[in-house]
Parts: structure tokens; sequence; C-alpha cells
């Protein structure tokens, strides 16, 4: 082993053996703390383990970080893609929560849901979803060693709501304005289900944009022009066209 800058080579296999080559770990793989050097977890002659993640125009790159815990690594290997999991979420933010899972190592939080992962809903914050110390269960996206980091989807285990309401396409309904746009307003036409109403659909619709023919809260009749099943979208347009 020997430093390369920040980077650190090490030797694969036995020093005699004929399939020996130098892998490369970049110095973001070194470990999964911060330090100023990779000789602070480090040092040359040291025998380490460590995961090949591809090659770099030819040169082995390796990551040492997904290693550096062998029970974190041993708990992360055994969890797989579409595995039903549960635990508790330790915390809330705005770009998704944290939830430490059943089983993982002591003092380490490594389940993740992102805000879509959350619920067939539109939400704009994750604690519209859950809260801090409630118990959730989700299904296994993704299992990964070298963030130490386990993603989820809760609703993954919810039934589609817009697999029934495909039904509606071509009918009139009635539904509630959620929020309003510059290019229309969205309507909740059921749990998990809001529509898109363009403004170029509204009657009447002026350079006041469709705050002026709507409100916020107003119950109104609109016809499903299509539903994307695909895409999770609902087309609106006037109820009378």
């Amino acid at each position: 082993m020997e430093f390369d800058g920040a980077d650190v080579l090490v030797l694969v296999g036995e020093p005699d053996a004929e399939d020996a080559e130098v892998g490369r770990i970049p110095e973001h793989e070194v470990s999964i703390r911060r330090v100023d050097h990779p000789s602070r977890v480090l040092a040359v002659g040291q025998q380490i383990d460590a995961e090949e993640i591809g090659r770099r125009q030819g040169e082995l790159t390796l990551s040492a970080r997904s290693c550096e815990n062998p029970e974190l690594r041993a708990y992360l290997v055994a969890v797989q893609p579409g595995q039903v999991v549960s635990g508790t979420v330790s915390a809330v933010h705005g770009f998704g929560v944290f939830v430490h899972l059943d089983g993982e190592p002591a003092g380490l939080r490594t389940g993740f849901v992102r805000l879509p992962d959350l619920t067939w809903s539109r939400i704009d914050h994750p604690s519209e979803a859950v809260q801090a110390g409630q118990r959730v269960t989700g299904e296994v996206i993704m299992s990964e060693t070298r963030d130490g980091r386990v993603t989820l989807s809760l609703k993954a285990l919810l039934d589609d709501p817009f697999v029934p309401f495909a039904a509606q396409e071509g009918r009139v309904v009635s539904g509630t304005v959620t929020k309003i746009v510059p290019f229309g307003v969205f309507v909740r036409l059921g749990p998990g289900i809001e529509g898109l109403l363009h403004v170029s659909e509204m009657p009447g619709a002026s350079p006041g944009g469709p705050g002026r023919l709507v409100a916020e809260g107003e119950r109104i009749r609109v016809r499903v022009a299509e539903v994307d099943l695909q895409r999770h979208t609902v087309r609106l347009c006037a109820h009378d066209s």
C-alpha cells in the first residue's frame, strides 16, 4: 500500500501471483469518516478489505469505506431489493426520512425514504406523511454498502390508487382545488389522486390567471380527460367540453 496524493494504491492479491494487480482507492472511498488525509486511518503495509466498484481507464477502483465496519457490511449485504423491512422514524427532513431499521447494528441509522417514496398523495414535506418516533414498514429499493444506507419505499406496500381511478377516464367528477399555479390548478379527486386542469381548459380564462376563476378549497366539476398509469398523472378539462 502507498499513498498517491489523497488516493491510496493497494496491491490486490499475492505479490508474486500472476493475477496480482494494483488498485486505486479514491479519496472519498477511503473512509466513512471525514479525514484530512488517508494516512489518518490507513498505514503503508496494512492489510485491508475493499470492495471492487469498477475500472477507470483500465485501472481497478476500490472502496475501503464499504468494508470499514464489518458488522454494518454484513447487515447491508443481507438486505435485498424487494425485501420488506420495518423500523422507527428517527428524523424527518425536507429531502426525506431517516429510519432506524430493526436488526441494524446498534448506534447506526441505515434506513432512508425519499419524499416521492413516502405516499401516493402529493405532499410538500415528509412531515405530512410520517413523524419522528412512528413505526413504519417499507420495501427495500436498494442497499448500498458504500453509503451505509438502505433506501426504502413506503408507498410500494400501498395499493396504487390510480389503477381503480383509471375507470373514471372520460367521466365528469367533482374535486377540491388544492393548489393554484400560473399554468392551471390542481384538483384532488380522491385519496392519493390529483389532476391538473390547465388554464387553457378553464372557461373564461383571463390574463389574471386561474386565481381569478377559482380559489383553493373550492369544489369544482371537471371531466377526466386522461389517466396516465405509467406517469401517475391525471389530465382534466372543463366538464362541458
